[in-house]
């Protein structure tokens, strides 16, 4: 089986728990397990909060004030991709692991965690970042999908 959408959302921290949502639901209604599902959702939100925080700059035509999320389940894995029209990621300044009472910083190292492989880069052309992460799927017995 294979799904895939893309949003483009506006960069407003109300977008983020849509975004969840949204593949919360497509990954119950395909049968993945709940485990799964949740941990992509989580790590979902947290590229999206860096999107809706980070993600921002002097583009052209409006962009600035939005950002995409496209996620695909394909087979056995499942790929998100968030990205912005910000600054992009300086490698000079990759974050270090963040203190344990911190109230930032911890976002691409909770992906890290949630994920089986993440990559975080910057968008050609006109700037940006993409993060994007994959995970292995497990499934359920008796998938929504497949039983409608």
């Amino acid at each position: 089986m294979s799904i895939w959408w893309s949003l483009h959302l506006r960069r407003e921290a109300a977008s983020v728990p849509l975004a969840r949502r949204l593949l919360l639901g497509t990954m119950e209604t395909a049968g993945v397990d709940p485990d799964v599902s949740y941990d992509l959702s989580v790590a979902l939100g947290e590229a999206c909060a860096n999107a809706v925080e980070h993600g921002g700059g002097a583009s052209r035509g409006g962009s600035s004030e939005a950002y995409r999320v496209t996620a695909y389940l394909d087979g056995e894995k499942c790929r998100i991709e968030v990205a912005d029209s910000g600054p992009g990621f300086a490698r000079a300044h990759a974050p270090r692991p963040p203190r344990v009472d911190a109230e930032h910083g911890r976002g691409l190292f909770l992906i890290r965690e949630l994920a089986d492989h993440v990559h975080i880069g910057d968008k050609p052309g006109r700037g940006g970042t993409v993060v994007s992460f994959d995970k292995m799927l497990k499934w359920t017995k008796d998938p929504s999908l497949l039983t409608a």
